[in-house]
């Protein structure tokens, strides 16, 4: 038997539809939990610009995504370098002059 597929609109608020900025990324855990804080650091500053709580189960489906659209990316654009990981300074920024 055929599964159907359902179709959900989605409503996104303006404010939301505009999306914010990340540079980082904080994962924290519980059993039942995770909990991804994307972060916007300049330093001497940083903010948290969005929380995303989920389940293990629901976090496991998002990385299969994500990969899946990765090498999606990567076929049509070629491959992507990991980003270098910020310096204990802070990004690489000297506050000497």
């Amino acid at each position: 038997m055929e599964k159907q597929q359902q179709q959900i609109q989605l409503r996104i608020r303006d404010d939301e539809a505009r999306g914010v900025y990340s540079n980082a990324m904080r994962v924290q855990h519980s059993k039942e939990e995770f909990c991804l804080d994307f972060l916007n650091i300049f330093p001497p500053l940083g903010a948290v610009t969005a929380r995303v709580i989920m389940s293990p189960g629901h976090l496991k489906r998002m990385l299969k995504a994500l990969n899946e659209n990765l090498d999606i990316y990567e076929k049509a654009f070629g491959p992507v370098d990991i980003a270098p990981e910020p310096s204990k300074g802070g990004f690489g920024f000297s506050t000497q002059e």
